[in-house]
């Protein structure tokens, strides 16, 4: 796994939109299109803003949705789906764009997203690392034997805390328990992975994820296997590694 560290927040999220959108253009150049997975979150606020302003065909690029709360509406302030639409999906011409419906039967919806992701392989994954470690919604101890594409998922309170503390939601009991999201293995048949962690309270879980055993204990360690994985942090979290 390659690190980058930049100054920050800013200046992270031009690094990885810059290296992303040339693994894109490469995919494109070589293929005639090209897949992404896009995550969501504050910690991809800064790098969303400048991948869109990069140079890139984008009506030959289909993307794909990380994760959604389950019935959460497409217009309530935290959804995903309304996030990527304003951040996003609105502000390019994409070919395509599949959402994570949180509003419809789980397990139905799972298999719906598998069967449409078999059939693109994926150039880019852009994702973060949760404060406690979690790779999309895959939170400790993460299922890395699955070969399922998206799984219905149990968020347990340091996540729920996380998103309450990002003021997605006023209150911990308004929190969604259950998630779906991609799974681990899907993350890691991406191509290329852009993992984006800005904020100094992230410095704990980007100590753990470069330094703790691989394990289900903590999900975002297994990005450590993957062969084209690059790191992109600011200073305050990479301060417990500096």
């Amino acid at each position: 796994m390659e690190i980058v560290i930049s100054e920050t927040k800013q200046e992270l999220g031009k690094k990885a939109a810059e290296m992303g959108a040339k693994l894109i253009c490469k995919a494109i150049f070589e293929r005639g299109k090209a897949n992404i997975i896009v995550a969501t979150g504050a910690s991809q606020f800064e790098m969303l803003s400048e991948l869109v302003k990069e140079d890139i065909d984008w009506s030959v690029v289909t993307g794909f949705h990380l994760d959604e709360y389950i019935g959460v509406s497409d217009t309530h302030p935290a959804s995903f789906r309304k996030y990527l639409k304003e951040r996003f999906v609105n502000l390019i011409p994409l070919k395509e764009f599949n959402y994570v419906n949180g509003s419809v039967e789980p397990y139905e919806e799972c298999l719906r997203l598998g069967k449409l992701i078999s059939k693109h392989p994926i150039d880019v994954a852009f994702v973060g690392i949760g404060e406690n470690s979690h790779l999309a919604f895959n939170d400790p101890p993460a299922d890395f034997e699955t070969e399922e594409a998206y799984l219905v998922v149990t968020l347990n309170e340091d996540c729920r805390l996380q998103q309450m503390g990002e003021g997605w939601f006023p209150t911990l009991n308004d929190v969604p328990g259950k998630a779906i999201s991609m799974s681990i293995r899907q993350i890691m048949k991406s191509k290329a992975i852009i993992c984006s962690v800005p904020d100094a309270r992230k410095a704990k879980a980007v100590h753990q994820t470069l330094n703790s055993e691989i394990s289900p204990k903590c999900p975002a360690s297994i990005l450590r296997k993957h062969a084209d994985s690059v790191l992109f942090l600011d200073s305050p979290a990479a301060s417990l590694i500096l």
